[in-house]
């Protein structure tokens, strides 16, 4: 009760409200797209994870703009529990998972990155440990890795750590929370841009792909459209062609997904990322004040919201079960192959909501206070010794006499 009580009471003294269906269905078209890109059936598909990045700036911001309303502060180690509790159980279940089937039917290059990679997703620093690695993101050809695609994951969770600081710092320095959150978060997307910009290498954009400096504008701008006097200044410019304008920006996305290229659309890391999550913040906030619109009204369809709210665990399982199910493995390819990927992706997702995920996040008294820290440690420690059980395959062995 005690995680609900704060919000219940920040919603009784806005007027904000905490769940708008729709929004469920935005995940849904978010992991739709990712799945179809990494099956091959959706050029844009990648530009889902933009999508995701600015619902969770909007939804988190929105959230912690509210208890300082109500309470004029951040609690900052109940917000942080709350997010584990969220979080980390799918994450430490598949990771274990994956790394013991990896271990039993995967090939030793397979088995090695795994290994080496798993530490790095537990302390949510995969996409930094992943560039250091030189792996790039949009190298198809190159050697699978089964977290890659935790990179997201990462970028979500290091901005789970640092901007809830940030505005307990404006709170405490301001009571006009709602327009110095929406100030900075504008300017400092704005600088992740430019940072994009200056980074980028054409031939190969990973760096600025999966970095957390220069990802932050998607997570940011959706920041800025959860303060209240941004929310005002839409609903008085766009009074009633709200309908109008989420159903144009709906358009624009979609057409977007269907045309883009990760590797041949450079412009995309010059300002067109930033384009597409201001787009996709704005077609949030829209579905969130205009509920009734044909846009938002098609966002809540039933099987939608039901696959944003197994949204998580389905990123989570999908790639492993790519890898893992390879064309190669199976003898299926095509439309085929996707069919197996997405019914194993979407049961392992199922039981990792209902029989992991829920259970801890809204039953597990352990889960909290003291015996919640105790048992965050037990998991560290448990699967650090599974990582260190487990034996790393030698290195390949090179023929010196065929390079000479």
């Amino acid at each position: 009760m005690t995680e609900v009580q704060p919000i219940k009471a920040a919603e009784s003294a806005t007027g904000r409200t905490s769940h708008v269906p729709a929004l469920d269905g935005v995940r849904g078209v978010a992991i739709l797209g990712v799945l179809l890109f990494h099956t091959g059936h959706l050029s844009g598909g990648f530009l889902g994870v933009d999508l995701f990045f600015a619902l969770s700036g909007y939804l988190i911001t929105d959230l912690l703009l509210r208890e300082i309303e109500a309470t004029g502060a951040v609690s900052l180690v109940p917000f942080w529990g709350r997010r584990l509790r969220r979080l980390l159980p799918a994450l430490a279940v598949m990771l274990a998972c994956v790394t013991v089937l990896v271990w039993a039917a995967g090939p030793p290059d397979l088995l090695r990155t795994t290994l080496a990679d798993g530490p790095w997703v537990l302390l949510n620093l995969v996409n930094w440990h992943l560039l250091a690695e030189s792996a790039s993101y949009w190298d198809r050809f190159g050697a699978a890795r089964v977290f890659e695609h935790l990179w997201s994951v990462a970028v979500e969770e290091q901005f789970y750590l640092v901007w809830p600081m940030f505005l307990l710092i404006i709170a405490r320095c301001t009571r006009r929370a709602d327009h110095r959150v929406a100030v900075a978060a504008a300017l400092a997307s704005l600088l992740s841009l430019v940072v994009m910009i200056t980074l980028v290498d054409p031939a190969d954009p990973t760096r600025v792909y999966t970095g957390t400096d220069t990802r932050a504008f998607s997570l940011l701008l959706g920041a800025v459209v959860a303060a209240r006097p941004v929310r005002a200044l839409l609903t008085r410019v766009v009074g009633r062609w709200g309908g109008f304008l989420s159903a144009s920006l709906a358009v624009g996305l979609g057409t977007a997904w269907l045309l883009v290229d990760g590797v041949g659309s450079s412009w995309l890391f010059t300002g067109g990322l930033f384009v597409h999550s201001a787009a996709s913040a704005l077609l949030i906030v829209l579905c969130a004040q205009t509920p009734r619109s044909w846009v938002a009204t098609a966002l809540a369809w039933q099987p939608l919201r039901w696959l944003g709210l197994i949204s998580y665990s389905l990123y989570l399982w999908h790639w492993p079960v790519i890898v893992l199910l390879s064309p190669e493995r199976t003898g299926l390819d095509g439309w085929a192959g996707t069919a197996v990927v997405f019914a194993v992706s979407i049961g392992m997702a199922v039981l990792s909501k209902y029989l992991v995920e829920d259970p801890i996040r809204f039953h597990a008294r352990w889960a909290k206070g003291q015996s919640g820290l105790l048992a965050l440690v037990a998991l560290v420690i448990g699967m650090t010794a599974l990582w260190l059980a487990l034996p790393a395959p030698a290195p390949p062995a090179i023929d010196i006499t065929k390079l000479i």
